[in-house]
């Protein structure tokens, strides 16, 4: 089968940086489907894994864990899926990755594909999907729900990849006044699109932005880039008992600076489950499947920005060099071999 994979770290310009092989075709066992891959899209871990993971010495690194396809065959142990079932999904980091055009998933994080959406608008939503939605609902415990509320949260980096559904998710199940960052006309006007009441500027004080807009302070925020960087002005915008998280990798923080208003910290990864197979790593399944339904009823739409074209390894280097730029907005999704 076709894949694109890599054999050591290397610069997204180096020509082996990602390079197109062929693997053997995989064969399920147990709970796992073998899915025949339509649809990709690119993450930022995908490019953090792909500068600083190696394989072990001659083997391949394939990367990649949103996916959409068609189920192909099941394990002995399957119960949910059929051959012929159209699904997405994330994969898991601690297996290879979607860029191949058959992959191994088990079937416990594999959801139903939205009746409503094509395999590539489909690709762009699973990972950041599950990760939006464990931040806000597992991770801060916000209620979802319509109830009055004069609570507020802050997205800083509303416009990538996870704050494109974030802020969806955020608008339409729950109350809160969601505030989102940008720092150019265009992703401000795309994260106003998605639903967000007001969007800031992140290159100026956060504190002094919210102000400007009439808020003296949220009850939640949530950090999606460059951390590091904003954390004080988070701190000083967090109101008191506030609850903030996050979901980069900064090298430090000072974490004593949450101490006087008594704000909670929490991290969110979406590979956790899978990673360490806990009991409720179905959940992420079910949470997909409730996603499609209201991907169906018109209530979340598709995050796709950028449609990169087939998935090979030219177009691959193409997504991570502009999610290393910083400058990209939405998901980037690549579709068929």
């Amino acid at each position: 089968m076709k894949a694109i994979a890599y054999q050591q770290p290397l610069p997204i310009e180096h020509p082996d940086a990602l390079q197109d092989i062929a693997l053997t075709r995989p064969n399920p066992r147990g709970h796992d489907l073998l899915v025949e891959v339509k649809a990709v899209s690119v993450n930022p871990v995908d490019t953090k894994i792909r500068r600083g993971t190696s394989p072990s010495a001659g083997e391949w690194k394939v990367l990649g864990w949103d996916a959409a396809g068609v189920v192909v065959e099941v394990g002995e142990g399957v119960r949910n899926f059929k051959p012929g079932d159209r699904v997405w999904y994330a994969g898991s980091i601690s297996r290879q990755g979607t860029n191949a055009e058959f992959h191994l998933v088990d079937e416990g994080i594999v959801g139903h594909m939205p009746k409503s959406l094509d395999f590539a608008r489909a690709a762009a939503l699973p990972l950041t999907a599950i990760t939006a939605w464990e931040m806000l609902f597992d991770r801060l415990a916000i209620a979802p729900g319509k109830q009055p509320t004069q609570d507020a949260l802050l997205v800083v980096g509303a416009a990538g990849g996870v704050g494109s559904i974030l802020v969806q998710l955020a608008r339409r199940l729950t109350s809160l006044r969601v505030i989102g960052t940008a720092s150019r006309p265009d992703t401000a006007e795309w994260v106003r699109e998605l639903g967000a009441q007001d969007v800031i500027d992140h290159r100026q004080p956060l504190s002094l932005e919210l102000k400007r807009i009439g808020v003296s302070s949220v009850k939640y925020a949530v950090s999606l880039n460059q951390t590091k960087s904003h954390f004080a002005e988070i701190v000083e915008s967090l109101g008191p008992q506030g609850k903030f998280g996050l979901i980069d990798d900064p090298d430090a923080l000072d974490i004593m600076m949450l101490k006087r208003k008594s704000i909670s910290l929490h991290w969110e990864f979406m590979f956790t489950r899978s990673l360490f197979e806990t009991a409720d790593m179905a959940g992420q399944g079910r949470l997909l499947d409730e996603l499609a339904g209201l991907v169906d009823a018109g209530l979340v739409r598709t995050t796709v920005a950028e449609h990169f074209g087939q998935i090979n390894s030219d177009n691959l280097k193409r997504a991570h060099a502009l999610l290393e730029s910083g400058r990209s907005r939405g998901k980037v999704v690549l579709e068929g071999f």
